[in-house]
């Protein structure tokens, strides 16, 4: 089960009695495959951070590396990341506690849609048990929502946002002592110039 590492331990444990930890949420990058470079205003957004979560569809190391430069990085293995067997940044699922809460971390995209199993079922088999935030993947949509008690999180697709070739999303995650606020980041908004030639292959369109 894609789980049973998880169930043997967290893989980070981040402990800041003051201040916030900042931890940036980037997923489905799809580069080389829809575009070529992440978009420098990724990197605007993602200042002072603690550290930085990708929720799969990667397609090649040099995105993480890239992202690693800017703050530590864990990564969920995407349905397109067959190559990152051997990263240890990359795994089926991760989970992180950050003053005492715990995050789970995964690709899969159906949360809260519709499934045959309960959402309580579908966090024990992804983390081997209920985290308090969870962080996902998959549907290139950006979202903040709460179901059961647990705050779901996607930051959605910085470069190929609900399928279409432009400038996407990412997302913030606050948490100081026990209190958290997510942000979704619309990379448009922030003022620096978007060359479609230098991110995106020359017969695309959007």
């Amino acid at each position: 089960m894609p789980a049973d590492e998880v169930k043997q331990g967290i893989t980070l444990d981040i402990d800041k009695p003051t201040g916030s930890v900042r931890i940036g949420l980037i997923s489905d990058t799809h580069i080389p495959a829809d575009a070529k470079i992440l978009p420098p205003h990724v990197a605007a957004a993602f200042r002072n951070l603690d550290l930085i979560i990708h929720g799969g569809d990667i397609y090649i190391s040099r995105v993480l590396d890239e992202l690693e430069a800017m703050a530590p990085l864990i990564a969920a293995r995407g349905n397109d990341d067959g190559e990152f067997k051997e990263d240890p940044r990359v795994k089926e699922s991760h989970v992180v506690r950050v003053n005492g809460l715990t995050l789970g971390i995964t690709h899969r995209g159906y949360y809260p849609g519709p499934s045959e199993l309960t959402f309580e079922q579908i966090m024990a088999r992804e983390f081997g048990k209920k985290v308090d935030i969870l962080i996902f993947g998959d549907t290139h949509l950006p979202m903040v929502a709460k179901k059961d008690g647990v705050l779901l999180v996607n930051p959605g697709s910085p470069t190929v946002p609900r399928g279409l070739l432009t400038l996407g999303t990412v997302g913030i995650l606050e948490i100081t002592g026990n209190t958290v606020e997510a942000s979704i980041i619309q990379l448009k908004d922030i003022p620096l110039p978007f060359d479609r030639k230098l991110i995106y292959y020359p017969e695309s369109g959007g």
